[in-house]
């Protein structure tokens, strides 16, 4: 009788499931993985490239256009670094303007990953949920900057301006009658931080229908209960982060071992996993929305009492105010001068990474002096990650294969940067 030997299947670029351009090269034995290649560069957005040939400020908006579900953490990490080569001291109410958004961005990331990570295990309602959700952070971001989704709002020396003191209001169309309208404007009466803070008091209820959904439904622990098993050494050893190696029991958090900004200052717990699979790793994230709740929470208490500047009075870094141009033809040119030039950084090197949603996002830039980076590199968390796929998927079903991408959380848009 003749050998049956393994055959091969193409999972993806196009597969719903693959979380961007993700082509799988699957091994199989019947339906059972034996190996699993990834295949990446269908992408390929040359963003570290394209940085050496702009000025400094100039690549900022490309840092939202890397996770473009994290946009604003990914800005935060490009912008400690070039504070490190500059030695700007940031402004506090900056600081803490920048931990709430990048928290902010954190439920952001989760909401979209839990919807997802659930439709692709056959949970359909989850993803109308988070979404209903998400709605109301892209206003927060929308309010801030102007943009509901690629921000360009932290700067060099701190953010791009001061939060407003008023939300944007719906207003009646043919599709929507003035009752309804009243109601959807209910919680926009005030300022964004009285937006965000009768978020933050909404939300944890909203976190608990989640988990009636899922946490204790028979068909989502069968999806990912023992799948996509890593012990402790062993994320440690492939280099994961974040989620991937808290879910092993790992408590590692660059807000708590390596504060940045105000972290230091903030009231929250580190949640860690036990079995390392793909059901703890929802575990952890979900916790983290609760987690991340409590620091925006305390930014917006923090942030009512105290204002303050909320960019660098150094005018080499930041641009001048609007009443300083109106005045003095100066500071008019040096505006100008700032933003068709840049500025100029040491020669010097630095690398400043954050805790980004998916794990360790580092930035490495190299200065030669000039008013463009001579270097940049990029430390995506998911493209460490997409290392372990083979690891974990081996010995599990096709199906388990969707699972396993999901509990990765990965975005192509840093992967194949």
């Amino acid at each position: 009788m003749a050998e049956i030997k393994n055959y091969t299947l193409n999972f993806g670029p196009q597969h719903p499931a693959a979380h961007g351009v993700l082509r799988l090269v699957l091994e199989l034995d019947g339906e059972v993985i034996q190996r699993a290649d990834p295949h990446i560069g269908l992408l390929h957005r040359g963003t570290e490239k394209l940085a050496e040939q702009k000025t400094f400020i100039q690549s900022l908006p490309y840092m939202d256009r890397l996770d473009y579900v994290s946009m604003m953490a990914n800005e935060h990490a490009y912008c400690l670094a070039i504070e490190k080569m500059l030695g700007i001291e940031v402004p506090i109410r900056a600081q803490y303007i920048r931990v709430m958004f990048a928290e902010i961005t954190r439920l952001l990331n989760h909401l979209l990953w839990l919807g997802c990570h659930g439709m692709d295990c056959g949970a359909m309602n989850i993803l109308i949920y988070c979404f209903r959700e998400r709605e109301d952070l892209f206003d927060m971001y929308e309010a801030v900057s102007g943009a509901r989704m690629h921000a360009a709002y932290f700067r060099p020396g701190g953010v791009y301006r001061d939060l407003p003191d008023s939300m944007p209001q719906y207003q009646a169309s043919k599709i929507r009658n003035e009752r309804a309208i009243k109601k959807l404007n209910e919680n926009r009466q005030g300022s964004l931080l009285d937006f965000i803070d009768d978020f933050t008091q909404r939300f944890p209820a909203l976190v608990d229908d989640y988990e009636t959904l899922l946490t204790d439904n028979r068909i989502w622990k069968q999806r990912t209960v023992g799948i996509g098993v890593i012990s402790p050494e062993r994320a440690l050893n492939l280099g994961l982060t974040g989620a991937m190696l808290r879910g092993s029991g790992v408590a590692w958090d660059l807000r708590k071992t390596q504060p940045y900004d105000v972290y230091d200052r903030m009231d929250f717990d580190v949640p860690v996993g036990v079995n390392g699979d793909t059901y703890d790793r929802y575990l952890v994230r979900v916790e983290e929305l609760r987690q991340s709740n409590r620091i925006v929470k305390q930014c917006v208490d923090w942030l009512r009492a105290n204002p303050g500047p909320v960019i660098t009075d150094n005018h080499k870094v930041a641009p001048p105010s609007r009443m300083a141009m109106k005045s003095s033809m100066e500071e008019l040119i040096h505006h100008f001068k700032l933003f068709s030039e840049g500025f100029r950084v040491p020669e010097s090197e630095a690398y400043a990474a954050v805790e980004h949603p998916k794990g360790e996002f580092g930035i490495y830039l190299v200065s030669d002096g000039a008013n463009k980076p001579y270097r940049l590199k990029i430390r995506a968390p998911g493209f460490v990650h997409l290392a372990a796929l083979d690891e974990l998927s081996r010995g599990h079903m096709i199906a388990d294969a969707v699972a396993v991408i999901g509990t990765m959380d990965v975005v192509f848009g840093e992967i194949d940067r």
